[in-house]
């Protein structure tokens, strides 16, 4: 019996796979494409996700060192400017989605992972101890026993439809997006800021979202490609049975929202290059993340508007949630209700950005209205406090779970500490291991019976906190500012201990 199957190996079951692999769980990949896609799903990550990475050695891989949050955002195809926040939290990295899934594999494999390419899930059925799964392999079909299923297999889940889990939601259908890899003559280009200068337009900056009152307008000149994108506003009736695109359709799409016939020429490169066009956009969220032993990751639990980059951002942050919560469950050491909590922790996350996307797409849909509308918003967009809350909506650093103390730092990510030796927090975290960060040197007899499961590090760090009790996914379980907790503050921290990560071995 396999102690996990994982359906799907996009970023998200990759993901997944590997944070239970650290945690010393080898899960079966199952994915029904017969090679990795070579379509381009998205062209970069944003937000927490970003430190996420970083906290497992993975940003290394993908980019070297992490970079500085970036000065500006958009917001509803209107300009965030950071540095009007006082603490910005928007770090960005823009590498296409298909080097994420790359090199999430190849990690996979080095920690063990068993993906197996060409299987598909065709049935399942479970029980109080296991779940069975009818899978179509290469050679025939075959049947396959879990102690549990996780469905990372995108908006249109087989898992997520087996298990006959709800999708509710709302399904717009009156836009059309022309999206693809493309050229535009040198002439265009402003050298300043990356822009295009457009005739009757001046400057639009790159990767910004501009509005007009016929769509929007996207350029996004990637080092691994140039992408230009529209969005039109179109009659839900028109005929939808269309022939394949071309450029010639993204170009006309463009003049349409511009006014203006901008040459667009063949992308340079080898590819794969982006040629697509969608019709319409789905925001739903699933009824439940778990049902038994079946549970759900990413967009088969969650689909919602592109705009702005957050899925990557939720989904891979789904699978930190969720892998340690699930492998302390296989183990035998997880608390009564601790695998619950990933539902309880994750739902409203997923929930905030299914309402701020649905937001800013509000804001881009044309009319005199919206233009008033975001003539008013632009000016609350000059204020720092509103720049500061937008920014940590849209990078997740407002997530607060259930906290067990009033420390201000208990329920929230960690933050980017470095000791007085130099050593990182990200370099600590790498092993996915719970961490207690003791500054005060009194704390190590608290840890007597967890040793096994969490890690004491002693040193110092500035900061707002003297002691830290990290889980594996980054997130603080209990902090204090005290130079010698006392009998207090050592009792919550022992109920920490219990909640998280269960008895100690000598209870």
């Amino acid at each position: 019996m396999e102690d996990v199957v994982i359906a799907g190996a996009g970023p998200n079951g990759l993901m997944l796979a590997c944070e239970l692999a650290l945690a010393g769980v080898r899960p079966l990949v199952l994915e029904q494409l017969p090679e990795p896609t070579t379509e381009n799903r998205a062209n970069g990550l944003v937000g927490q996700v970003v430190r996420l990475l970083d906290r497992r050695g993975l940003h290394e891989r993908l980019a070297g060192p992490i970079a500085p949050p970036a000065p500006a955002f958009v917001f509803g195809a209107m300009r965030l400017d950071l540095t009007l926040a006082e603490r910005n939290p928007m770090n960005v990295l823009g590498v296409p989605q298909r080097r994420v899934a790359a090199m999430l594999e190849e990690r996979a494999t080095e920690l063990g992972v068993q993906i197996r390419r060409g299987h598909e899930l065709t049935g399942l059925t479970q029980d109080a101890d296991a779940v069975a799964l009818d899978v179509a392999g290469p050679d025939g079909p075959y049947r396959l026993d879990a102690r549990y299923l996780v469905g990372a297999d995108g908006g249109r889940s087989v898992t997520r439809k087996l298990a006959g889990i709800g999708f509710p939601g709302v399904t717009e259908d009156r836009t059309l997006s022309h999206t693809a890899n493309a050229t535009v003559p040198a002439e265009f280009a402003d050298p300043e800021s990356g822009g295009l200068r457009v005739p009757g337009h001046g400057v639009i900056p790159p990767f910004f979202h501009y509005r007009t009152e016929t769509g929007l307008f996207i350029y996004a000149p990637f080092p691994t490609g140039t992408g230009v994108s529209t969005i039109e506003w179109t009659d839900p009736q028109q005929n939808v049975d269309e022939p394949p695109m071309t450029l010639g359709d993204l170009r006309a799409s463009v003049r349409r929202v511009l006014g203006f016939d901008l040459p667009l020429g063949e992308p340079e490169g080898d590819g794969p290059h982006l040629l697509r066009r969608l019709r319409g956009r789905n925001t739903r969220l699933a009824e439940k993340f778990r049902d038994g032993r079946v549970l759900l990751v990413g967009d088969a639990a969650h689909v919602h508007s592109a705009i702005g980059g957050p899925g990557l951002n939720l989904g891979l942050q789904d699978a930190a949630g969720l892998g340690w919560k699930l492998a302390a469950t296989l183990r035998g050491w997880a608390p009564a209700g601790l695998l619950d909590t990933y539902e309880s922790e994750r739902r409203p996350v997923a929930e905030r950005v299914v309402m701020h996307t649905q937001a800013q797409s509000a804001l881009i849909n044309p009319g005199r209205d919206v233009t008033a509308l975001r003539e008013l918003f632009g000016e609350l967009l000059r204020l720092p406090g509103t720049v500061q809350h937008i920014a940590d909506l849209l990078s997740g650093a407002d997530v607060r779970y259930e906290p067990g103390t009033d420390h201000p730092l208990d329920g929230r990510w960690a933050p980017d500490l470095v000791l007085a030796d130099g050593t990182r927090l990200a370099e600590l975290t790498a092993t996915a291991r719970p961490l207690l960060l003791d500054f005060t040197g009194t704390l190590g007899d608290e840890l007597n019976g967890w040793t096994d499961r969490v890690d004491l590090v002693p040193g110092h760090a500035e900061g707002d906190a003297t002691a830290l009790l990290i889980r594996p996914d980054g997130y603080v379980a209990w902090a204090t500012g005290s130079a010698e907790p006392d009998d207090t503050e050592r009792k919550t921290l022992r109920a920490a201990l219990e909640r998280w990560f269960g008895h100690p071995l000598d209870a």
